[in-house]
């Protein structure tokens, strides 16, 4: 990363930033992982919205994209800076995520053979990992059908961006 860029950010953002490094990121859990995620995404969300909307008043002023486009350097450098740490994060979400999968996966099987169960993973109970799968039926739909379970998604969908565009 640029170091002009990491210095003239403030000292909460480089601090968020630092914890985007793989080093740091190795002792979180997948919780932790996830609200990481989501304070970096929120940053990068506010960069990349102000570097928009300045570039987009600038246009009117400046008569083109072209001069308006040097004048907003530092907000597309911190958008770029919160979009690789971003990259890093979800790439560690992944891999936990995985990993998490597999032992819940060969906990699961190990169970439905009978077998000792394998050391639970990290987080998890151990009277979770051995406890026998539900014999109860999963619950179906029976709203009326996919288009109206669509509809009412899609409804849901509409009011939650009206809310998060106040």
């Amino acid at each position: 990363m640029n170091k002009a860029v990491l210095n003239s950010m403030t000292d909460a953002e480089r601090r968020l930033v630092a914890e985007t490094e793989s080093a740091a990121m190795t002792t979180l859990d997948e919780d932790e992982l996830l609200e990481l995620h989501t304070r970096v995404r929120r940053a990068r969300s506010k960069y990349v919205k102000n570097y928009r909307r300045s570039a987009g008043a600038r246009v009117g002023t400046r008569s083109s994209r072209g001069t308006a486009y040097a004048e907003n350097q530092r907000q597309r450098d911190k958008a770029e800076v919160f979009e690789l740490s971003l990259a890093r994060v979800s790439r560690q979400v992944g891999k936990v995520a995985a990993q998490a999968a597999a032992e819940l996966k060969a906990a699961r099987l190990a169970a439905a053979r009978g077998e000792a169960a394998p050391p639970a993973p990290s987080g998890a109970s151990s009277s979770r990992a051995t406890a026998k799968p539900s014999t109860k039926r999963a619950a179906t739909r029976t709203t009326g059908g996919v288009k109206k379970d669509a509809s009412s998604r899609a409804q849901g969908a509409r009011r939650q961006a009206k809310r998060d565009a106040r």
